[in-house]
């Protein structure tokens, strides 16, 4: 855990397509910002619950998938240099003469002039399985995200689901761990059907196991299992010896540690003035599903449109000394700057 401070113009908790979308509009104008997000991935629910469901609503893209919307939104703000923060959640926020420090439950300290929330619904939590004690085992031995790897090196991991995220840590702890089963209820999948392609491949090699059942019962002490009960699609109970066990059973939407940051709420809403999207507190902006005003939308459109908005008031604080003179994205110094173009 880190004690160094990180200092930055900007901080945008959530990197779903809105906040993506924030960091190029705050970089038009010369605002550098990190972006702190609960999921392992850029996305949001858009890359993690329906990576390839069609989007119809996007403006010059007659339809594109949530993971496509994504890759061309990280793509969009390469040029801006922002620096993400994975599987971390903000925690703490502590006022600043001019400005924030915030601190995640990843130890990261940031310390920024503004702070845009573009956190969706609220932040995503992974859903316990209904098991009895599991609590006692989680960060040791249950862990629902993937921190690093090499946490998982030379262990038996027991991965449970049969979504992308499951299909996915399959795929990329097979070459770390030392034994690798995928347990699901049935044999059908929630999956890109390539990475289920690549995962029976890999079944069918006996790189890894895939065993159909449910988890019953945990077992081990100290918080370090040794094995699971398993019921199996024959109602057949076994044990899985396992050192680690990843549930990946879809995500839950809660409101988290912003609601208690002294904002006003409205039915778990922030609401906002439609000029700047700027919250009741000062420097604290709110884009996306999160927010609420008369006529609210929730499309990623508007979120766009408030990000736009946003980043022109953000300006004041960041730069109070310097008057913004709008520059469309054709003519802007600083995006022609960091693409090189004279």
């Amino acid at each position: 855990m880190s004690e160094d401070v990180i200092k930055t113009d900007a901080v945008i908790v959530g990197a779903g397509p809105v906040g993506l979308f924030a960091v190029f509009e705050l970089g038009l104008v010369d605002i550098k910002a990190h972006v702190v997000d609960i999921l392992d991935r850029p996305g949001g629910q858009c890359a993690e619950l329906y990576p390839e469901k069609p989007i119809y609503d996007i403006p010059g893209l007659t339809v594109v998938s949530g993971q496509e919307l994504t890759d061309r939104l990280m793509a969009q703000i390469k040029p801006f240099g922002a620096e993400f923060h994975f599987n971390q959640r903000v925690e703490s926020l502590e006022r600043l003469d001019h400005g924030f420090r915030l601190t995640t439950d990843g130890g990261t300290k940031l310390e920024c002039k503004i702070l845009v929330i573009a956190a969706g619904g609220g932040s995503f939590t992974p859903k316990r399985p209904p098991l009895p004690g599991i609590e006692h085992y989680e960060g040791t031995s249950v862990f629902y995200s993937v921190r690093k790897m090499e946490n998982f090196k030379d262990r038996d991991v027991l991965i449970v689901g049969g979504g992308d995220s499951a299909l996915d840590w399959t795929l990329n702890l097979q070459p770390v761990a030392k034994s690798l089963t995928l347990l699901h209820r049935r044999a059908e999948f929630r999956a890109a059907p390539a990475s289920v392609q690549k995962m029976l491949d890999l079944v069918e090699s006996g790189d890894i196991s895939f065993k159909l059942g449910q988890v019953t019962e945990l077992h081990g002490e100290g918080g370090k299992l040794t094995s699971v009960t398993v019921k199996g699609a024959d109602r057949v109970t076994f044990e899985q010896p396992t050192e680690v066990m990843m549930p990946f059973f879809g995500l839950t939407m809660k409101l988290g540690p912003v609601a208690d940051w002294g904002l006003d709420l409205q039915e778990n809403l922030i609401p906002v003035d439609t000029a700047k999207f700027e919250t009741s507190e000062p420097r604290i902006f709110a884009i996306g599903d999160i927010n609420t005003y008369p006529g609210k939308l929730k499309l990623i459109l508007s979120g766009f449109h408030e990000a736009a908005l946003m980043a022109q008031a953000a300006h004041k604080y960041v730069y109070p000394d310097k008057k913004l003179i709008f520059q469309y994205t054709t003519s802007s110094s600083s995006l022609q700057k960091k693409l090189g173009v004279k």
